[in-house]
């Protein structure tokens, strides 16, 4: 096996044992991911020798990293080097796990396709013609082409799990609050959330176990309950998989429905019981996400006003100089973004907007809970569509937002979710999405190990033939 066919477990148990050296994995890496022709990266190492004797890291650009530039996709902070390293970054790099590079994202994790980059989309490498997904399709499309064996990103609305799946990889939102938002340049704060990038559900178990912990710098921190296991399960056994009728059928292309619909039948096989189910309020998810978001956003992106860090466009007095910089550092989806929250936010539609999304979120979160009294976990498609070509979705916003409408519901709900991949449509991957209850995270795990072991999806897009 090639030094750059192992998975990070793998790789991990080898410079462990001493059969393989760590600054070899290190410089291969390098080597490969300066060669990136994918524009997966904003910055790589020039390090010739790793900073710690681990499985090098792809980290999304929005992560602050001390000395390094992070820049969450934007103008506005092109070159920004921060002070200080996030909290999720900073566990990693304590359990050993070196930084190589920063990778590409949508303008302050806005976006689908990671076409709002304000360094250039990042391409797909099972087409270059196609988008990876996004916000976090830099990381997403990285470990597919195998430039870094794993990454990490963030979801708001399905930001790791959409991009997984368009790029036929394992990606894993955890439980709002597993993992510390400190040092993670805020979109929507009560809804961003860090999460891995893998090749398998194995690598996956082990960046979450690494990244994972409550912290006093972010007061909506908790941790996971229990240490997170390396899955093992075979079957499915006893486990009770509900499929909402309502993220399941109309919208979702027939090839992704078709390898749906095998995955429920190879679950059947595996031992699990596989039953409709109802989350009535997922439908207005949506439309609840994108008021929520963009009030968040708006209020977020406040503090970027040429003052006190980034980019500064001087223009007479101090509103001009605010006025001049914001236009210029913001792309239009962040613009867009911005308006609307701030409508949103606005005196006289503050409830009729922002504070029905919250009721309509309330009843979202209780629709789960009714479906996980009945049910292990709830499964879906992970996107309704597989990647489709560069700039096909540019010109109509809510094209694009439909693209994550099967991972929006759990995200408004906290929940964890996680895609692992089941098959092509196409010659193009697509997702099974996996949604549990509230730290349920190993059991998720166990689950999506199962099913992979049992899918055997070939993840490399040379191998498989892929036109990139």
């Amino acid at each position: 096996m090639s030094l750059l066919d192992l998975t990070a477990a793998q790789a991990l148990d080898a410079i462990r044992s001493g059969g393989l050296d760590a600054g070899e994995l290190w410089r291969a890496y390098r080597e490969r991911a300066e060669r990136d022709d994918l524009n997966c990266f904003t910055w790589v190492s020039d390090a010739a020798e790793p900073p710690a004797p681990g499985v090098p890291l792809g980290v999304k650009d929005l992560f602050c990293t001390e000395g390094v530039p992070s820049q969450a996709g934007s103008r506005i902070l092109e070159g920004y080097r921060p002070p200080y390293t996030a909290t999720a970054v900073r566990n990693l790099q304590a359990a050993g796990i070196p930084l190589l590079a920063k990778t590409n994202q949508d303008e302050f994790a806005m976006g689908s396709s990671t076409e709002n980059s304000a360094f250039g989309p990042t391409l797909n490498p099972w087409d270059r013609g196609r988008v990876p997904g996004g916000s976090s399709g830099g990381s997403a499309a990285a470990v597919a082409a195998g430039l870094v064996p794993w990454s990490i990103g963030t979801d708001t609305g399905g930001s790791i799990r959409q991009p997984a799946a368009l790029c036929g990889i394992v990606g894993l939102k955890p439980t709002y609050g597993a993992i510390s938002r400190y040092g993670m340049i805020a979109f929507a704060s009560s809804l961003d959330q860090a999460g891995p990038f893998t090749r398998d559900v194995t690598d996956a178990a082990i960046l979450l176990e690494a990244m994972q912990g409550a912290d006093p710098c972010d007061s909506t921190s908790l941790g996971l309950p229990e240490p997170v296991r390396r899955p093992a399960a075979t079957d499915l056994r006893g486990v009770r998989l509900g499929v909402p009728e309502e993220l399941s059928g109309e919208g979702i292309e027939p090839g992704v429905l078709a390898r749906f619909q095998e995955t429920l039948d190879l679950a059947r096989e595996l031992g699990a019981t596989v039953e409709t189910c109802r989350l009535p309020h997922a439908p207005h998810g949506l439309a609840a996400y994108y008021l929520i978001a963009p009030a968040e956003c708006s209020s977020n992106l406040a503090r970027y006003d040429g003052v006190r860090f980034g980019l500064r466009v001087e223009d007479g007095a101090l509103a001009g100089m605010y006025t001049a910089t914001r236009a210029a550092g913001f792309g239009a989806e962040v613009k867009r973004r911005i308006l609307i929250g701030t409508y949103a936010l606005s005196s006289g539609y503050y409830d009729a907007y922002y504070g029905r999304a919250q009721k309509v979120r309330t009843l979202i979160s209780r629709d789960f809970e009714a479906a996980f009294a009945d049910f292990d976990f709830v499964v879906t498609p992970t996107a309704p569509g597989v990647a489709f070509e560069l700039g096909a979705k540019t010109d109509d916003p809510l094209a694009m937002y439909l693209n994550d409408y099967c991972t929006v519901p759990m995200s408004l709900a906290g929940l964890p979710g996680i895609s692992i991949p089941n098959g092509l449509v196409d010659g193009l991957p697509s997702g099974f999405q996996i949604a549990g209850p509230a730290f349920s995270e190993n059991r998720i795990l166990d689950a999506a190990f199962a099913l992979e072991q049992a899918i055997g999806f070939d993840g490399s897009p040379a191998r498989t033939g892929a036109t990139a």
